[in-house]
């Protein structure tokens, strides 16, 4: 659309305000994400004509920073193919649109529709079971909005490394169909009730958040690709002939008076957004005739006689006849009169001016429509000649005069404040247009409206066509210095302590940083936020997360510490939460080092294996360091344990069951192997947890860690390494730690082989007794008994002597364990680790001396006397060192055991050594 053909509004409302917006930019590079798809969608459609006469701050076209297509080219947006995009397009109207209280009341009702508002569409009663499950929750505003937390992420791996303008849109998109459901839930529930207010506490925060999506999309919409095109732009300054081409070059130009203009559009969005559908919620009925109550009181009169008393009432009924005859109307055209004003003044706080002409038409007050028209900057283009057909003359070519008059009139106290403010929106009067504006929103609208319309008068007049009349103007308007900060310092300073308070609030801080463009400052605030005692919302949580994760996407700079404060709140509340499929993806977005330790700080809570198994997988599709990962959480548990590894005594121990904590150390392990290639590093972990439980004589669990381990492990070990190609041997670490198994397994093999002989030696078989004065029968049945006793013993003893066999050849295994001895590193040339080296001493000293007891025990108890005192050589040879492990005590009751067996040999006529005496 040309806008010769129609001139619609001063200000850069679409893509055909700017050269540079129409400008081919196919062949520029960026370090963005780029869309593949081409072809805009076309899902939504805008509810009034995408080009409309609206006057905006400095009169403009209506516009929403949401796009009105549901997938627009972003690769077009970011510059890098075909032609653009329009930088600014309409907004969409909302699906049963939120309905307009035109009576002052509190927050909520101008939040949340009345049931007769026309907010009821098709889909109402789609979701009644869904509505009716949701109130019987404790907090049915919680439950309905958990979805959006997958839902967010969902969006996020579709988007982000194609369209991350469309990412944005969908988050606004999923925000808006939240806050739909949760409007219908507090609508179905009782008043008062404190699950209702939570639900509507949670409405208002995605509400919010929807609106703050909006704004970054508009705003980082047009940064891109100012950025994009600094190196094309040309400061081209071309003689104009007119108040419209000053200002488009002016928008073309300047970057900060486009993005006031933005933020004024997106304010508008907001107001348009609680209107909803118009027609719907007008609270009168149009009449022809303006203040028809008045007129029918006046003709009365005029055919009464003159008689009698009667209130004083305008004799005229002109638009200027209350104030000039300074007489009322009648009353119920003073109330009509009230509620059309606020309404007029609703709309153009909504962008909506050409609905405001239209309901003045209605209501029969076409002057008053006439008056909100003077906005347009005037244009003639027959100006340049050019032999062609003449084209219509745009705008108002008295807009100075029609301004001054506008701002008289908005400091005319006699006016309703409504209509005060409505010409002090028209002619930048922002003193009079503050006293109306209740909200923050409001407030900030106020102040960028007036801001671009004083800077565009600014310009105009600096171009040498300012108007005469405007000099009528106040100084402070036409010499005002704006700046944005000097925006938000105002509103600070504001006297409204309703405004005052909104400044504090979450998303209004993060809209105020977003619309400065000042990223540290809001990660301070972040920073602040996140150090306070007070918890931030979950859905708060969420925002910043993705916001952070945009800004990163973006290529900004930021500041990195903040942002993994950020991200390490939101992985805690999804823990929290038990948001599982989540947590590895927000957890991939920290350092590496900082990533290893969050996720393994939620593995150590999660029990059971097959979930395990999932978190695994969920790891290694976000592209986690699995393997560090799963060492760190059964490093952690393990050394959870704050006992000392100490010597202990050759009593038996008193408390030697498995308790919870020696469980979860047993459990770890499983972390380990569910990947083959962490076969060496579950040998190493649990070789490192078997050595504790085998210091505290915890013999059980020591065999449920053992059982734990795969039993191809070392093969696999071995296998692993030859696929690598390595023809060197193992690294010394994996060899040594394959050792220490085997050094393990033998110990616990020995101790079950003398648990079974232990067991078998104490439940011999009893021999019967003869009954006295037997009879035949039970004579025969005794001998019966005994001839199986006989059977029975000597099956006893045959299986004892077995018994007896392995065990001893399982604890020398232990005592006389090759290669050094047992719990002796082979390779010395692994990496030192003092901690276990000292362990494994201490184990040699605690277990072997042990060993060789248990050993006493069994030869003596079979009457192998001479086999023990054979073992006392064991024990004394210089080959293998034994003596050096055991303690002057146990020295002395090992040798106190040999004098027992010296005895005993000695008593069946051997000499002390068990050899036959030679005569």
């Amino acid at each position: 659309m040309e806008w010769s053909q129609t001139w619609l509004s001063p200000v850069v409302r679409d893509a055909e305000v700017t050269r540079a917006a129409r400008r081919k930019s196919s062949h520029k590079k960026v370090a963005f994400p780029l869309a593949q798809d081409d072809s805009p969608g076309t899902s939504t459609t805008p509810a009034r004509p995408l080009l409309r006469q609206t006057p905006g701050p400095r009169l403009k076209q209506t516009f929403t920073p949401r796009s009105a297509l549901r997938n627009p080219d972003v690769s077009a947006i970011l510059g890098t193919s075909g032609s653009r995009t329009p930088r600014f397009v309409n907004t969409p109207r909302t699906k049963g649109g939120l309905s307009m209280n035109l009576d002052d009341s509190d927050w909520t009702n101008s939040l949340y529709p009345s049931p007769l508002s026309g907010i009821v569409d098709t889909s109402f009663t789609d979701d009644v079971s869904m509505s009716a499950l949701m109130l019987k929750e404790d907090d049915p505003g919680e439950a309905a909005s958990l979805g959006l937390f997958p839902e967010f992420l969902e969006s996020y791996l579709r988007h982000a490394s194609t369209a991350v303008f469309d990412l944005l849109e969908e988050y606004e998109a999923l925000c808006q169909d939240k806050v739909s459901v949760l409007q219908k839930l507090v609508l179905r529930s009782a008043p008062g009730q404190q699950k209702s207010s939570k639900t509507v506490s949670i409405t208002w925060l995605l509400q919010q958040e929807m609106v703050t999506w909006r704004l970054i999309t508009s705003l980082y919409r047009d940064r891109v690709q100012t950025v994009l095109e600094e190196d094309i732009m040309m400061d081209i300054t071309m003689p104009s002939e007119s108040e419209k081409a000053v200002m488009e070059q002016f928008f073309q130009k300047d970057s900060m008076v486009r993005q006031s203009q933005l933020v004024v559009d997106w304010l508008e969005s907001i107001a348009k957004d609680d209107i909803g559908d118009f027609s719907d919620n007008i609270e009168y009925y149009a009449k022809s005739v303006y203040w028809e109550n008045t007129l029918h009181t006046l003709k009365l009169r005029r055919n009464q006689s003159s008689g009698g008393l009667s209130r004083p009432l305008v004799t005229e009924l002109d638009p200027d006849a209350p104030i000039r005859q300074k007489r009322p109307l009648a009353d119920l055209d003073r109330e009509d009169d009230s509620r059309l004003l606020k309404n007029l003044f609703n709309l153009i706080r909504a962008g909506m001016t050409d609905e405001a002409q239209r309901l003045c038409k209605r209501c029969g007050q076409a002057w008053r429509a006439a008056t909100l028209e003077g906005w347009k900057l005037y244009h003639d283009p027959n100006i340049n000649g050019g032999g062609g057909e003449l084209q219509p003359v745009e705008g108002n070519p008295h807009r100075s005069v029609w301004k001054v008059c506008c701002w008289r009139m908005a400091e005319e106290e006699q006016f309703n404040k409504y209509e005060r403010a409505i010409y002090a929106a028209l002619s930048g009067n922002l003193k009079q247009l503050l006293p109306v504006c209740e909200s923050w929103e409001d407030t900030v609208w106020a102040y960028f409206r007036v801001m671009v319309d004083t800077l565009v008068e600014q310009e105009i007049c600096s171009s040498g066509l300012g108007s005469e009349e405007l000099e009528e103007l106040p100084r402070d308007f036409l010499e005002t210095n704006w700046t944005l900060e000097k925006v938000f310092e105002e509103i600070q300073a504001t006297e409204s302590k309703r405004v005052l308070d909104a400044t504090k609030e979450h998303y209004h801080v993060i809209q105020k940083f977003v619309i400065l463009g000042d990223l540290d400052g809001l990660l301070e605030e972040f920073s602040d936020w996140l150090g306070r005692n007070t918890p931030l919302p979950a859905h708060l949580l969420r925002f910043m997360s993705h916001l952070v994760l945009f800004y990163r996407s973006l290529g900004m700079q930021l500041k990195e510490e903040v942002c993994v404060d950020v991200l390490k709140a939101y992985i805690s509340l999804l823990v929290k939460e038990k948001q599982v499929e989540l947590i590895a993806f927000y957890v991939s977005h920290l350092p590496a080092d900082l990533a290893v330790s969050q996720y393994a700080q939620f593995l150590e809570e999660v029990t059971e294996t097959e979930q395990r198994k999932h978190c695994l997988e969920l790891a290694t599709q976000a592209g986690l360091e699995v393997a560090a990962i799963t060492k760190t959480v059964v490093e952690t548990i393990r050394e959870r344990d704050t006992d000392e590894f100490s010597h202990h005594d050759l009593t038996p121990a008193l408390d030697t069951a498995t308790t919870v904590e020696d469980q979860q150390k047993i459990d770890v392990i499983d972390w380990l192997v569910f990947d083959p290639a962490q076969r060496a590093e579950a040998l190493k972990q649990s070789n490192a947890i078997m050595r504790k439980f085998l210091a505290s004589k915890k013999h059980d669990a020591a065999k449920m860690v053992f059982a734990k381990v795969p039993e191809d492990s070392m093969r696999e070990i071995y296998r692993q390494w030859e696929e690598q190609g390595m023809d060197t041997p193992l690294p010394a670490e994996e060899e040594n730690a394959i050792r220490e198994h085997l050094c393990i397994r033998a110990y616990l093999e020995a101790h079950e082989a003398f648990n079974e002989w232990f067991k078998h030696m104490n439940c011999p078989p009893v021999k019967p007794t003869a009954p006295a004065q037997a009879k035949f029968t039970e004579k025969v049945a005794h001998e019966m008994k005994e001839a199986e006793y006989k059977i029975e013993l000597e099956n006893w003893q045959g299986r004892l002597g077995a018994l007896t066999e392995d065990v001893k050849e399982r604890i020398y295994n232990v005592l006389l364990f090759v290669d050094g001895g047992w719990m002796v590193d082979v390779r010395e040339d692994a990496e030192e680790d003092s901690e276990r080296s000292h362990q494994m001493t201490l184990l040699r000293r605690l277990c072997l001396p042990m060993m060789s007891f248990l050993l006493l025990t069994v030869l003596q108890r079979t009457e192998r006397h001479q086999e023990s005192l054979r073992l006392a050589d064991i024990i004394a040879s210089d080959q293998h060192k034994l003596y050096e492990v055991f303690s002057k005590d146990e020295l002395q009751k090992f040798l106190q055991k040999m004098r027992e067996s010296s005895l005993l040999l000695l008593d069946k006529g051997l000499d002390p050594l068990g050899y036959e005496i030679q005569p």
